[in-house]
């Protein structure tokens, strides 16, 4: 899944290949990926883009000029999502089907993008609003952990009335804005704390070091994609990450080996040496198939 990282490199790109640009059309190849209806889709159509924006996850594209007025194109690109820049467009329109295709947007100048995702689990959104506060999703984000009046005090105070995992509160967006869970591992590995941690039991100078970690480790990725083609983004990611997707490797701080935990829909993984005394973390779907 992109995250804050992948979505702020994304902004970057499209706020120098967009800005400025007109709309022709915006495409839909699949409906399901239209979360709204009014304004309709086609009320971009010759809207100017202005300005392009990032709440979380979520990308905002700001435009005006358009048959509705100032209008913003929102997307979130879900866990199989992906933006594909083409500088030169297909001559028709997409065809809907069962393909990877979801949304196209297409600019006067013959230029625009490809919304696609993999997979048949289809989440990809696009919403077109007046305001961002009116997607459901952006309305409830915790605060940006790059913003810089998010210091170790807010921190601090929003960690004070949780009572659960602390990898779950690094992901939960009402919480914290843009954290998934690649980089609540890598997060996590930087500030050598084991992920099952409860957030009630950080003292003040562990919830210190994660504050560091969070900060460093999401400013380094940024720094990392920034500056890169849409269609490299996700080979920097994987390439830059220390844990996460990299069960039974070595650890790049001790050398032990990476162990992973799995769940339903997912898994995470950790070095025991660094995170949790060495000892590895109970992977109750590996017990479940043990007895």
């Amino acid at each position: 899944m992109p995250e804050l990282p992948e979505v702020e490199a994304l902004r970057e790109f499209l706020d120098e290949h967009l800005v400025g640009k007109e709309i022709a059309r915006v495409l839909p190849a699949a409906i399901s990926v239209l979360k709204t209806y009014d304004p309709p889709v086609t009320a971009l159509d010759g809207a100017r883009v202005t300005g392009v924006a990032r709440h979380g996850k979520f990308l905002d594209i700001a435009t005006e000029g358009g048959a509705a007025g100032q209008l913003r194109l929102v997307t979130h690109l879900a866990r199989a999502g992906w933006l594909h820049w083409k500088d030169v467009l297909p001559s028709g329109p997409p065809k809907p089907g069962k393909g990877p295709l979801a949304l196209r947007v297409a600019l006067t100048g013959g230029d625009g993008f490809d919304l696609t995702e993999a997979g048949t689990t289809k989440r990809l959104a696009v919403y077109v609003v007046r305001d961002p506060a009116d997607v459901p999703g952006i309305a409830r984000l915790g605060p940006d952990p790059l913003a810089e009046d998010f210091d170790l005090a807010a921190f601090t105070a929003l960690l004070a009335g949780e009572r659960r995992q602390i990898k779950g509160a690094l992901r939960d967006q009402g919480l914290i804005a843009g954290i998934g869970n690649a980089y609540s591992d890598e997060i996590l590995h930087a500030a050598k704390m084991s992920p099952f941690k409860p957030t009630q039991n950080l003292t003040a100078e562990e919830t210190a070091g994660l504050y560091e970690a969070m900060r460093t480790t999401l400013t380094e990725a940024v720094a990392r994609s920034h500056g890169l083609a849409a269609g490299k983004l996700k080979a920097e990611k994987k390439s830059g990450l220390r844990v996460h997707g990299r069960t039974g490797e070595a650890c790049p701080v001790c050398g032990d080996t990476i162990r992973e935990v799995s769940f339903s829909d997912s898994s995470l993984q950790y070095c025991p040496t660094c995170q949790t005394g060495g000892k590895p973390l109970a992977d109750r779907r590996l017990s479940k198939l043990l007895k």
